[in-house]
């Protein structure tokens, strides 16, 4: 009898999770010469070129069902994925990296809230036990930067509304990323029943840089002159993240329910911060690390597969 939960859809997840994870500290280096949109748009393009030109020299039939109202679907996925990267981007320029990558995946209490409607899932009880206490884990990492331990004990210098309007635009930056996330995930539930994941993706990676990019033209943003370094972090940020981590994801989606992959997505703010002390010499907080001891044992509740009692 076949398992319902195979290892390779949750090998795939990790992999897709390490992936994820490399996107923050990328970011953090390109934003020192390019803005937020030139960021996004640049890694939807590349991804779009690498990935079509994979579809276009594979030999593999590719199975596409796509009727007219899919082709609505897909560009709607490619401009919730568009918005996606423009808003969460946008928002490290105004918040810190823990408090941008935790409000961004609260994905998982929208997709959970949609998946029933959308999908048709069924939510068990422990998936919400699980959400919760990763979310108390986010919360914690989120707190990190005005509160910490000492040896007189914990104390919190401000909170993160404390730096005003910025700090609040870089939050709803963050939530709407995170809504526009969800709704790309949903969207490829259904979408990757019809197609295989090269096609998919190339469709939807190639909306969203034509979305990005009449964006750029409409603000007149500078498009080249960036220095060798920052192509080289477009490139990346197109090939490790982009199309490993979410191409992976998107394979993962076609055995696992979309909300235990979302859940998954929050392991990448504690990636991003074991990424951040290897190659940024950044040491996170204790209440950083007790945040991720959270979200790592939320995530666990989450997905593993629940027990059935056993019939006598």
């Amino acid at each position: 009898m076949k398992p319902k939960h195979p290892i390779k859809p949750y090998l795939l997840l990790f992999i897709g999770i390490l992936a994820v994870s490399t996107a923050a500290i990328f970011i953090r280096l390109v934003l020192r010469e390019a803005s937020a949109l030139v960021v996004a748009a640049y890694r939807l393009a590349l991804s779009a070129l690498i990935s079509g030109f994979l579809l276009l020299i594979s030999k593999k039939g590719q199975r596409a069902h796509v009727e007219r109202k899919d082709i609505s679907l897909l560009i709607l996925s490619g401009v919730f994925l568009a918005a996606h990267f423009a808003a969460w981007i946008t928002s490290l320029e105004h918040i810190s990296v823990s408090s941008s990558v935790i409000l961004v995946t609260t994905t998982p209490l929208w997709v959970a809230l949609l998946s029933p409607i959308v999908l048709k899932e069924k939510v068990s009880s422990r998936f919400y036990w699980g959400m919760l206490v990763a979310i108390i884990g986010g919360i914690s990492i989120a707190m990190s930067g005005p509160c910490r331990f000492s040896a007189a004990g914990f104390s919190c210098s401000g909170s993160i509304f404390d730096s005003g309007s910025q700090t609040l635009l870089g939050m709803a930056l963050a939530l709407f990323g995170a809504w526009m996330a969800s709704g790309y995930m949903l969207i490829g539930r259904k979408m990757r029943l019809k197609m295989d994941n090269l096609s998919y993706t190339t469709s939807v990676y190639t909306v969203s840089a034509i979305v990005l990019i009449l964006a750029l033209i409409l603000r007149g943003e500078k498009v080249l002159g960036y220095s060798p370094q920052v192509y080289a972090l477009f490139v990346a940020l197109a090939v490790i993240p982009q199309l490993l981590g979410h191409s992976v994801l998107n394979y993962s989606l076609e055995a696992l329910p979309a909300t235990v992959v979302s859940m998954a997505l929050l392991g990448e703010p504690v990636g991003s911060t074991i990424l951040a002390v290897i190659f940024l010499n950044e040491i996170p907080s204790t209440l950083e690390i007790i945040g991720g001891i959270f979200i790592l044992f939320g995530i666990v509740i989450s997905v593993l597969p629940e027990r059935k009692p056993n019939v006598v």
